[in-house]
């Protein structure tokens, strides 16, 4: 959330909004991130080295060095290199919105992979560098804003952040990188647990009615050990977004975990896009068919990052959509970008929130509460800085709409206070929330699809397995009665096996066998794939090479050296050309059953 200014924040003033990021107040300043501090060469400087991890960066890149200034905030709306591990993020000021390209780097150990947002990216072995075609902006491994490098021959994690369209920046200085004589190797700690072996919090916020503070970065568990002494008992985190200013090198699972053991409720916020008229640098689209997929894009990358937090289903998730002008063109935008999210998030099984500005997106959802045309959401979080800790919005929402336990208001803007011999930077809120009745996810956007053996099905079978198969048989078109998925093979779902077989040249069994699996779990586009690809189609491929060859691979979107090995063997078992490279013949063996 940003400071009061005309048009670009979640504001105050005219247009009464503030920003998401912010208990006596103190007098004196924080400590503010963009001030001069040491760095590791002089301004003139290209070079930096880093535990022998070498890059070359712009002369007009900041270098922070965090272990001669731990004090420094890890934040992103300025070009900067940050060398060390982030220290408690207290003095991350609440106006920082946006991000540019910038780069974190971190030794490579548990703490910094329990903070990853994924699985990271590997250098090839013995070099600074993975294969050129994973430092392709546009691939999947390049997710919310991010892209996170193992440098094993060095000992160093490298989180690489860009805003959406100043990716090939970063990727230009990740390929400069080098070894030096410092480098110490070491190797990547075993991968961060997947969604599903995250133990799930209860949903939040929940029920609670009294203050709360959000913060652009989370503080670190002994500072909110130390705030247990104040007035506030919920917090808002940014959990994704690509327009994320700050790092967030406190936030685990087991932050989060700890947090609500100790009774404080969180408000997890997912800032993207913005509104199209606005000046920031990722905007969706103005036409409001595609605003409202992109909204639907951005719900998916915010439940990923809820559920590897361990923040489960009925949680309440807050778009933040900064202050924007309310003409009709961009009104309707965020109302369609609004109703992407809104709805995808309940096919996830999680209420919707949304948050900005009292004189711009409160009003609009005001304006249009009750409209068959858009879904809106299930908690509005407003800006309005008028100092009153309640959820009175006066003229920007009338008092009998998301009256049930449905508001957060951000009476007060950035400010700095002092609790338990621990300062903060903060936006004030007061919240008026009640748990939720999401609705029940869709068993097709929520199904499983990733098994370490793929079982034949026969009729009769049920499980997840079954679901799975089912969703991919309608993914190809194929329907099986009204209603959801049953997880059951019964008849209808067996004549659309069939239906399938038949299209695709199988034996017309009804019954899903390997070449059944195979062909269902590759259907779809068929884009030419190498080592360092990544998305979708990889995480397709990984998956029919398991169910043909039992590949054993991990499903992870990325092409490395086990998946290209694994396709170098289904290729030689197919009687293909060996290569390793998935092109249109492999495709069409793999979408042919084979």
């Amino acid at each position: 959330m940003r400071t009061p200014r005309a048009v670009t924040g979640l504001l105050a003033g005219a247009l009464t909004g503030a920003c998401l990021l912010g208990g006596t107040a103190e007098a004196t300043d924080p400590v503010d991130p963009m001030d001069p501090v040491d760095t590791v060469d002089t301004v003139d400087t290209r070079t930096v080295d880093y535990r022998g991890y070498v890059v070359q960066v712009p002369p007009t890149w900041r270098v922070v060095d965090l272990a001669e200034r731990p004090d420094a905030c890890v934040r992103f709306d300025t070009p900067t290199v940050y060398l060390g591990r982030p220290g408690d993020q207290a003095s991350c000021a609440g106006d920082a919105v946006g991000r540019r390209a910038g780069l974190l780097l971190q030794p490579l150990d548990p703490a910094t992979i329990a903070a990853a947002e994924g699985v990271p990216a590997r250098a090839r072995p013995g070099t600074a560098a993975p294969a050129s075609a994973a430092l392709d902006p546009a691939g999947a491994a390049w997710r919310d804003g991010g892209f996170e490098l193992a440098v094993e021959a060095a000992g160093v994690l490298a989180t690489a952040v860009h805003n959406g369209t100043d990716g090939a920046a970063i990727a230009e200085v990740l390929r400069s990188a080098s070894l030096s004589g410092a480098a110490t190797p070491e190797s990547l700690p075993r991968e961060p647990a997947s969604a599903e072996a995250v133990a799930a919090v209860a949903a939040q916020p929940g029920t609670y009615r009294g203050k709360g503070f959000d913060a652009c970065a989370a503080p670190s568990s002994s500072a909110m050990d130390a705030w247990r002494s104040s007035p506030y008992q919920a917090i808002g985190v940014y959990i994704s977004g690509n327009m994320r200013a700050c790092g967030q090198g406190n936030l685990t699972a087991n932050w989060v975990s700890r947090q609500v053991g100790r009774d404080w409720r969180l408000m997890p916020i997912h800032v993207g896009p913005q509104a199209p008229c606005t000046d920031y640098r990722s905007r969706f689209s103005s036409n409001q068919a595609t605003a409202k997929q992109q909204g639907v894009a951005e719900a998916n990358t915010a439940v990923a990052a809820a559920k590897r937090l361990g923040l489960g289903e009925g949680t309440a998730i807050y778009l933040d959509i900064e202050a924007y002008s309310r003409t009709s063109s961009c009104s309707g935008a965020v109302l369609a970008h609004t109703s992407g999210w809104t709805e995808r998030l309940h096919q996830h099984g999680y209420l919707s929130g949304f948050y900005s500005s009292g004189g711009s997106g409160v009003s609009d959802m005001n304006d249009h509460h009750g409209s068959t045309r858009y879904t809106l959401p299930d908690h509005i979080w407003g800006a309005w800085w008028n100092g009153s800790a309640d959820t009175d919005f006066g003229r920007y929402l009338d008092d009998g709409k998301w009256a049930n336990g449905q508001r957060i208001k951000q009476y007060h803007g950035p400010i700095t206070e002092r609790h338990g011999g621990v300062s903060i930077n903060i936006d004030r809120n007061y919240l008026d929330v009640r748990a939720g009745n999401p609705p029940e996810p869709d068993p097709c956007v929520t199904a499983r699809l990733d098994f370490s053996e793929y079982p034949a099905l026969s009729a009769g079978s049920t499980g997840a397995p079954v679901t799975a198969a089912q969703c991919l048989l309608r993914a190809a078109g194929h329907e099986m009665g009204e209603g959801d998925p049953s997880g059951e093979l019964d008849e209808p779902t067996m004549s659309a096996v069939r239906e399938f077989q038949g299209k695709v040249g199988l034996s017309v069994t009804g019954e899903v066998d390997s070449h059944t699996w195979t062909a269902l779990l590759s259907a779809g586009t068929t884009p030419l794939l190498r080592d360092g690809a990544s998305g979708a189609a990889v995480s397709r491929v990984q998956r029919a090479l398991n169910a043909a060859r039992s590949a054993g691979l991990t499903v992870d979107g990325l092409f490395g050296p086990n998946t290209e090995s694994a396709v170098r063997g289904y290729q030689s078992s197919r009687g293909l050309g060996v290569d390793g490279v998935v092109g249109p013949n492999t495709w069409a063996a793999l979408q042919s059953g084979k």
